[in-house]
């Protein structure tokens, strides 16, 4: 007898297909991407008795009609050999719509079992269900459940194990579309049946008949299938004169009748339909005034408790990498293995640190979308905020990255996997960097003091965001326009009943994230870290403008200064040794070679290289130009560092610092899951390269549009 099996997870968004999943599988998951769409796989293992059992969970679909990125999917997946079981989780709370996918995947002859989820809602509806005359007509066994609070479970699991050990006796759907559909669809199916298609031998040839009728483009654009196209022509046309319907319609309008008609016989209502709870709730979180500024708060408690609550245990990941660094560093000789011991704590030890220090933001983060998710109310946002964002080429579920992206543009990234258009979901992460994420913050802070006054400092950080939000919302406008272009998808806004979450479906989708974030994002900054620390340290200079270690010396011995003075002075001397030392790496080198590029700008060779430096994250801009002006540590509070630049920039400059800064790509971190979301190292240089360029003219427009009006362009004096 056979002992493993391979089943599939089918139902539509938000029929609570996940819970089921998390409940049979735990943390025996694998979630990644199919190959060429941005589309999430996610399969798992789990025993059953004696059984091994292998469980694919489908992206979330209204139909099998191939007209999203995650139909397409579910069709390829569902059309392959190697299926034992479809196990079709049902929204019982709207049966019939929910229904419609289950008489797609009845066509496919494969054995089915359908799990009623949310029975309780169902209950609380008054919706009574004759699971008798239901399992009839759709050949399958019926298991009522309730994901969310592990009800139904066992018997799902008993049900489950009984249909697995009867696959050859399982049941035959009671499907009929009338008898004109039906004719047409038996000589179609007889065409196909005399091609003997062996690719497709195992699914009935009536699927893909009713598939060619709907003109469902997956189907239509398969060569196999290409010699009944004459006949389907004759077929379509037949039934276009006698109904008057089109072909991509009628074959729904049918679908529906059948539904209609099955659930009349099967479902009823009981006398008292009590109203939902969530329906009042609605009535105050949707309001056309009340629902924006809701939403609004929420976001911002969302971000305040990812970016905040994170905070202490992102310090104490910090801390912890500093010590270990400097335990390495007090174990081994500087004079043993010197470059590699400073790989070892600079480049990977930090370049690993400074990756992980994210992970409680991450975790903290999709905690806080797994709870508007699961509690229903991740749909409410795109429903308020959908009819804003439209107009600007994206929809409602946009605008949750788009506030996320102000604290981190690779979580915010990460969190699109809530919008179900690729298209919308490609733009949003396309224009997610031009949002000001934290990393920036701390070149704001430092330049902004600096050199503007006290009373105009505030509008200074306010006009900075806002260029960014106004950029990144016209951006995303012109590519719905030109590159992104086509007709408006309408999409289905449902408003699933609001639900208590399960903290172990919250612990997983934590899990599942943050495993993604450390295995994807974490390898390529790491490689890339190691890149940098090579070229901001080689080739070394040997020889300098005059003799530090003897400067020093001198410093050390002169008895008329301070502790305090030496200590300075030794400081200053050291920094100047670095910056020097700076100048003839590859990184100081490429700066001054590309110093003619942003002249145009108002860079010199200095805000270059400390560009090149910002490349693995934006806070080294700081700490590259304290180290080039030998500063000290040369942090954001730096005031000696400050002054520095009050001597060698204008405002004009400043300000261009910070513009080029925003537009251009935040870090190399965000590359990478650029690459991650988009399946596309092509697409990940295409954006870097677009942003630098959208940052590069504007910078050019500003500046040389400053000089010529004389806008801050004058030294401030000290």
């Amino acid at each position: 007898m056979k002992k493993r099996f391979r089943i599939v997870l089918a139902g539509n968004p938000n029929c609570g297909k996940t819970s089921i999943f998390n409940l049979l599988t735990g943390t025996r998951q694998h979630v990644g991407n199919y190959s060429g769409v941005t589309v999430e796989s996610k399969s798992g293992f789990f025993k059953l008795n004696d059984m091994e059992i292998e469980i694919i969970d489908l992206p979330g679909i209204y139909s099998l009609s191939s007209s999203s990125p995650e139909e397409k999917v579910a069709f390829q997946e569902l059309t392959n050999s190697g299926i034992d079981l479809i196990l079709n989780v049902i929204d019982s709370t709207i049966p019939q719509r929910s229904l419609y996918l289950t008489t797609q995947l009845a066509e496919l002859h494969i054995p089915m079992l359908l799990a009623f989820n949310m029975s309780d809602d169902a209950d609380k509806k008054g919706l009574k269900f004759d699971i008798d005359k239901l399992e009839r007509y759709f050949g399958a066994s019926i298991v009522k459940t309730v994901g969310s609070k592990n009800s139904g479970i066992f018997s799902l699991m008993k049900k489950l194990h009984y249909t697995l050990n009867n696959l050859d006796n399982h049941g035959t759907p009671m499907l009929s579309y009338g008898k004109d559909i039906d004719d047409a669809i038996n000589a179609i199916a007889e065409k196909i049946d005399e091609l003997n298609v062996a690719k497709y031998a195992h699914i009935p040839a009536r699927f893909f008949a009713i598939k060619l009728l709907e003109n469902d483009n997956s189907v239509m654009a398969l060569d196999e299938f290409k010699a009944v196209h004459v006949q389907l022509a004759d077929e379509i046309t037949h039934l276009r004169k006698k109904h008057a319907i089109e072909a991509d319609t009628f074959m729904a309008d049918c679908r529906y009748a059948m539904l209609a008609g099955a659930c009349r016989n099967s479902i009823s209502f009981t006398q008292e339909r009590r109203r939902e709870i969530s329906d009042k709730i609605d009535l105050v979180m949707t309001n056309k005034f009340l629902g924006l500024p809701l939403f609004l708060l929420i976001m911002y408690l969302t971000f305040y408790f990812t970016f905040n609550v994170a905070d202490p245990l992102m310090g104490y990941i910090e801390e912890f990498f500093g010590w270990l660094g400097d335990l390495i560093k007090s174990f081994w000789n500087p004079d043993v293995l010197p470059y590699f011991r400073d790989l070892i704590t600079d480049g990977i030890i930090g370049g690993v640190g400074g990756v992980i220090v994210f992970l409680p933001n991450i975790l903290f983060l999709f905690f806080a979308i797994a709870i508007l998710e699961e509690s229903g109310y991740m749909a409410r946002a795109a429903f308020v905020m959908d009819g804003i964002m439209r107009k600007f080429g994206l929809q409602g579920k946009s605008f949750v990255p788009l506030v996320l992206g102000f604290g981190c543009t690779v979580p915010a990234i990460m969190a699109t996997r809530t919008i179900e258009s690729e298209r919308d979901r490609k733009i949003t992460i396309l224009v997610l960097p031009l949002m000001s994420c934290g990393a920036r913050l701390p070149i704001y802070a430092l330049i902004i003091p600096a050199f503007f006054a006290a009373k105009y400092q505030p509008l200074m950080m306010w006009i900075i965001y806002l260029i960014g939000v106004l950029v990144a919302l016209f951006a995303a406008l012109i590519m719905k326009s030109t590159i992104f272009k086509g007709d408006g998808e309408i999409y289905l806004m449902e408003l699933p009943p609001y639900r208590m979450p399960t903290f172990k479906s919250l612990m997983l989708h934590m899990w599942d994230r943050g495993k993604m974030y450390l295995q994807k994002a974490g390898t390529i900054i790491l490689a890339t870290s190691i890149i940098l620390y090579v070229c901001n340290t080689f080739p070394e200079k040997k020889s300098f403008s005059k003799d530090y270690d003897a400067a020093i010396a001198e410093v050390e011995k002169n008895t008329s200064l301070s502790d305090e003075a030496k200590e300075e002075t030794v400081s200053v001397l050291e920094n100047e040794q670095l910056a020097e030392k700076m100048e003839y790496t590859i990184s100081g080198r490429v700066g001054r070679f590309l110093e003619p590029v942003f002249a145009p700008l108002g860079f010199d060779w200095k805000i270059t290289t400390a560009g090149i430096g910002a490349l693995a994250a934006k806070e080294v801009f700081v700490a590259q130009m304290g180290i080039l002006y030998a500063e000290g540590e040369a942090d954001e509070e730096s005031e000696s560092l400050r002054t520095q630049l009050v001597k060698n920039y204008t405002p004009l400059q400043a300000f261009c610092i910070m513009l080029f800064c925003l537009l251009s790509i935040p870090c190399l971190a965000t590359l990478a899951i650029l690459k991650r979301e988009l399946n596309s190292w092509k697409m990940a240089f295409i954006e870097a390269g677009g942003l630098f360029l959208v940052a590069y003219i504007f910078t050019l427009v500003v500046y040389q549009a400053g000089m010529l009006l004389q806008i801050g362009t004058e030294f401030i004096k000290l």
